[in-house]
């Protein structure tokens, strides 16, 4: 199989305008989230696409790839058109604001396709446990809910499952944005019209779910920093003066 990485990007974050430019030690987010993909050594060809100049100018300085997109309202369309014509079988989304996703978690869902020999499953994504109480009532914490063999059965920005019965055993998992497709799904997504409960969370990948098609979600104990807002960035510059 072809594998190739694609970080979407775009500049005007609604949460966090021009967070992917913000600095991170002495790199920007966006050029330390393309390092590390490419230090993985995972793929065939990893690069950035994005409908930002000054992003796109960014990569290049630092002898990078990037690809100049249109505008578009998720980042699965922007990569759809990012590799509409690229000859691959598996398209890894990595998102931009994800700095410190190391190979492990991408070596995991890699393997989901490999092991796919049937082709059933159209996208692989990861989760988390959860265990702070704030975290989990945080709507921007994304939680997953699955079936016993790992299907994605809804995401919300709401508590899933309800707490009704307080109980130890009930676990939360939060969604990492990070997605590995097969690039015929990946296309076939783009053509699909926003149906209602993706229009109301704001969640892409519950399109595929609307439209009957399977994710497959690998557990991980991957602990990075997603920068959603200026707090998360707080987050993420602590974490990196631990590292060093």
């Amino acid at each position: 199989m072809k594998i190739i990485a694609v970080i979407p990007a775009r500049f005007e974050a609604t949460r966090f305008p021009g967070k992917l430019m913000e600095m991170l030690g002495n790199k920007t987010v966006i050029s330390t989230t393309y390092e590390n993909v490419v230090a993985t050594k995972l793929f065939d060809e990893v690069f950035v696409a994005t409908d930002s100049q000054i992003i796109l100018k960014e990569i290049e300085k630092n002898g990078g790839k990037a690809v100049f997109t249109k505008k578009h309202e998720t980042g699965s369309d922007r990569i759809a058109e990012a590799v509409k014509n690229i000859d691959c079988d598996i398209v890894v989304n990595v998102q931009g604001d994800e700095p410190f996703l190391n190979k492990k978690p991408l070596q995991e869902l890699i393997s989901v396709f490999k092991s796919d020999k049937n082709k059933e499953i159209s996208l692989a994504s990861l989760k988390t446990k959860m265990f702070d109480v704030k975290e989990i009532s945080n709507s921007n914490n994304v939680k997953v809910i699955t079936d016993k063999d790992g299907f994605a059965l809804y995401f919300s920005r709401s508590v899933i499952p309800y707490p009704r019965e307080m109980s130890k055993k009930t676990e939360y998992f939060k969604h990492i944005g990070v997605y590995a497709f097969r690039k015929d799904a990946l296309l076939k997504f783009t053509k699909l019209a926003m149906k209602p409960l993706e229009i109301s969370e704001k969640i892409e990948c519950i399109r595929y779910l609307e439209y009957g098609m399977k994710i497959k979600m690998v557990e991980t104990d991957f602990v990075g920093v997603g920068i959603d807002v200026p707090e998360d960035l707080e987050k993420a510059r602590a974490l990196l003066l631990k590292k060093s």
